[in-house]
């Protein structure tokens, strides 16, 4: 049996992270969060701040941005015996079943009891992603109708990883100020960076595109193939407006804000503009449409640390990882960010 080349085994993106370095929450204002640059065509290391990351954008740069808005996609129910049950709501399936993830046991066809009339039914076994059916009084809800549902029972899902339960405060900091179109189930942190000053600042200043790629789980279901090249991504729900498709198709030099946004221009590129995102890239389906990439720092084993080593190869990703840790650079989806050229 042939061996599996490093840049492939699952096993080469695990590094060891100190827990003081996961960040729990956001620096504000948001500006003092540290920024690592690597300019890959001289291999040098800046390191900055996000008050001064416009000083390190290309002035010919289309910035492409997601627009997507998280969803309070977090619900908390029991079950008809008392067993508490967690939902974590991803994207509609049809008109009245939605795929979730359940903690808790429930079997097919068990009942979940939420609260002010509503309830779900779990339609299929247990998996990690499971349809279910959401009622209002005994009356099936479309997708508006689970909209309005969670804004009036759900949890912002913050991510698992930060132990803790969310706040009110999450609800604001959890948020781009680029949010518009409901849907996603995580924040596209790259994003979070940014105030509304420097909002401004970049619509001002620069060529600039929106796309809305709802973050699901196809960007955080975990690689457990040895072989990462073995891993099948979930669908994210992709819309890339018409003027954002011409200014891809002109565009001189593509600078995506955040890993969503980077899939969905790849996506949109290789020629799938009306189709749902599944694109997982890696070193052996590396990025090829994009010349930069402002993100943050990812978990070990994640399709998004493997986004990263696909631009800058496997060893330089661990050891730009390496030198963010030496540095003391706070971690993940409220941490700092890392601009790649």
């Amino acid at each position: 049996m042939p061996s599996i080349p490093q840049e492939f085994l699952l096993s080469s993106y695990h590094y060891d992270l100190p827990p003081e370095r996961i960040a729990s929450t956001p620096l504000l204002p948001q500006e003092q969060a540290k920024l690592l640059v690597y300019d890959r065509s001289s291999g040098r290391i800046t390191h900055s701040h996000f008050a001064h990351v416009f000083d390190f954008f290309p002035k010919n740069a289309l910035v492409v941005l997601n627009d997507t808005k998280v969803i309070k996609a977090r619900l908390y129910g029991r079950k008809a015996s008392g067993g508490k049950i967690e939902l974590l709501i991803h994207n509609p399936h049809n008109l009245h079943h939605f795929n979730a993830q359940i903690k808790g046991r429930i079997s097919k066809g068990g009942m979940i009891e939420l609260e002010q009339g509503y309830s779900c039914e779990v339609l299929t076994p247990p998996s990690n992603l499971r349809k279910v059916c959401f009622y209002h009084h005994q009356h099936p809800l479309n997708w508006e109708g689970v909209l309005t549902m969670l804004e009036l029972l759900g949890h912002m899902p913050i991510p698992p990883y930060l132990k803790r339960p969310d706040t009110l405060t999450d609800t604001q900091t959890y948020q781009s100020v680029f949010a518009k179109h409901p849907g996603a189930i995580a924040a596209p942190t790259a994003s979070l960076h940014f105030s509304e000053c420097a909002k401004e600042h970049l619509l001002t200043h620069f060529a600039h595109a929106f796309l809305t790629l709802h973050v699901g789980a196809g960007t955080f279901v975990g690689v457990e193939c040895a072989d990462i090249r073995e891993h099948t991504m979930h669908s994210e729900a992709l819309f890339i407006p018409k003027d954002t498709q011409h200014a891809l198709d002109h565009a001189p030099y593509i600078l995506c804000v955040g890993t969503t946004a980077l899939r969905g221009v790849e996506h949109y590129k290789r020629g799938n503009a009306l189709k749902p995102c599944n694109l997982f890239l890696h070193p052996g389906n590396p990025v090829a449409h994009s010349q930069a990439l402002l993100t943050n720092f990812h978990l070990p084993k994640s399709t998004l640390i493997m986004l990263v080593a696909s631009m800058v190869g496997l060893q330089k990703c661990l050891e730009l990882y390496k030198t963010a840790i030496e540095h003391k650079y706070r971690f993940y989806s409220y941490g700092d960010g890392m601009l790649i050229l």
